[in-house]
C-alpha cells in the first residue's frame, strides 16, 4: 500500500511539471507517434535550449508522392491535432508582429507563431479561406502566411496574393523561387545564378521591387529556399558545385559564391527601387546535400548586411523507410552553428513530419 501511494504521489508530481503541451493528456500520445514528435518540437522551443529562436512556422500539406499519401497537415489524426493545438496554446507563442523601421523585429519574450497554411502543392494558391480554416483548426491565430512566389511564368511581384493575405490581417511571406518547373534534382533551363548576377533579369526584378515598395506595407521575403539541398536548382550543385576558380574568390567554392552573388544582386535592386519595408530572410535546411565541404550553408550566406533572419526547414519523418529523428536532435545539427555565423534571429520557417 505505501508503494503504490509512493508512486501515486510521484505520478502527480510529474504531471504537475508537465508544459502546456502535456496538461491533461497522458493518453494515446505514447501511441501516436506525430503527436509525440509535435510535442518534442514546441517543449524544445519553450526550454531556454535554443533562446535565438524567435519564430516558428509549421508546414500545413499533404500531397501524393507515387501513391502515397505524404500527411502533414495537423489534422492528419486526431491525437495530432489535438497535440498540436495544445501545444499552441501556451502563451510563449505569440501572434502579434512588432516592426522596426519597415523591418520584422524579433520579440524580445516569446516566439511568433505563423504556417503554410495548404497552399496547394505550387504553394501559391492563395486564398482567405485557407488562411482561416487553418486558424479555426489550430484555435490558434498566426503571424505570417507563407507563400511561394513561382517564376515559372516569368518573374512578377505577387500583387493578388499579397493584398489578400494583408486583407486577413497577416504578414505576407514570400518565397522567391527562380524555377521554370517544379522538377526536383536538376539544373533550371533559365534561371542560373549566374544569369541572375549578370542582370538578364534585371527589368523584371527592378519591375518586382517597384511593386513591392507600392504595396505600403510591411514584407517578409526570401530567395532561394533551402538553399544547401541539392533538390532546388538553385543549389550550388548546379551553379559551379565545389569548383573555385571560374567565378569570384577562389577560396571559396563556385556554386555557393554564385548564389550569394545573386541573392546580394535582388536585394540591392529591391533597395535602389524603394523596396525597404522586406525583412529578408535567409532559408537552410537542418540537412545538407550533398554532404560537402562546399555546400556547407555558411558558404552560401549572403551577409549581415544583406540578411536580418534566418531561417530553418527541420522536418521529422517524410517517407516510411526512413529514420525517424526528433525536432531537438535536428535542429541540434545547425543551431550553434548558426550562432557563430551570426546574431541575427532564427526562425524554424518550415517544420513537420508525416503521420
Amino acid at each position: 500500500m505505501r508503494i503504490e501511494i509512493k508512486t501515486a504521489v510521484l505520478f502527480l508530481a510529474f504531471i504537475t511539471v508537465l508544459s502546456s503541451c502535456h496538461k491533461g493528456r497522458v493518453r494515446k500520445m505514447a501511441e501516436n507517434e506525430k503527436a509525440q514528435w509535435i510535442e518534442n518540437a514546441f517543449e524544445s522551443l519553450e526550454s531556454n535550449e535554443y533562446p535565438r529562436v524567435k519564430a516558428v512556422s509549421w508546414w500545413n500539406e499533404n500531397w501524393d508522392d507515387d501513391g502515397k499519401e505524404v500527411r502533414l497537415r495537423i489534422d492528419s489524426s486526431p491525437e495530432s491535432l489535438d497535440a498540436y493545438r495544445q501545444c499552441v496554446s501556451s502563451n510563449t507563442f505569440i501572434t502579434k508582429a512588432k516592426f522596426q523601421n519597415g523591418k520584422l523585429a524579433a520579440p524580445v519574450s516569446g516566439i511568433y507563431l505563423s504556417a503554410f497554411p495548404d497552399f496547394g502543392g505550387t504553394e501559391d494558391i492563395v486564398t482567405a479561406d485557407r488562411i482561416n480554416e487553418f486558424i479555426e483548426l489550430s484555435d490558434k491565430d498566426i503571424v505570417w502566411a507563407y507563400f511561394s512566389n513561382n517564376w515559372t511564368d516569368g518573374i512578377r511581384f505577387p500583387s493578388d496574393a499579397v493584398k489578400t493575405i494583408s486583407s486577413t490581417g497577416k504578414v505576407p511571406f514570400i518565397r522567391l523561387m527562380p524555377r521554370t518547373s517544379y522538377e526536383e534534382n536538376v539544373a533550371d533551363s533559365l534561371f542560373s545564378m549566374q544569369k541572375i548576377i549578370d542582370g538578364d533579369f534585371d527589368n523584371e526584378l527592378t519591375q518586382w521591387a517597384k511593386d513591392a515598395a507600392k504595396t505600403g506595407i510591411p514584407l517578409l521575403a526570401e530567395f532561394g529556399t533551402e538553399v544547401n539541398g541539392s533538390w532546388f536548382p538553385w543549389n550550388g550543385l548546379y551553379n559551379g558545385a565545389g569548383e573555385t576558380d571560374a567565378y569570384g574568390d577562389s577560396s571559396i567554392a563556385d556554386g555557393a559564391e554564385r548564389f550569394r552573388g545573386a541573392y546580394r544582386h535582388i536585394i540591392d535592386i529591391t533597395r535602389e527601387n524603394g523596396a525597404t519595408n522586406i525583412t529578408w530572410f535567409f532559408h537552410i535546411d537542418s540537412d545538407s546535400e550533398p554532404v560537402d565541404a562546399w555546400n556547407d550553408f555558411e558558404n552560401y550566406y549572403p551577409g549581415d548586411d544583406y540578411i536580418d533572419w534566418i531561417g530553418v526547414s527541420v522536418y521529422g519523418l517524410l517517407e516510411e523507410d526512413e529514420e525517424s529523428s526528433e525536432f531537438s536532435e535536428k535542429l541540434d545539427k545547425v543551431y550553434k552553428r548558426i550562432t557563430k555565423l551570426t546574431d541575427k534571429p532564427i526562425a524554424i520557417l518550415e517544420f513537420g513530419i508525416i503521420e
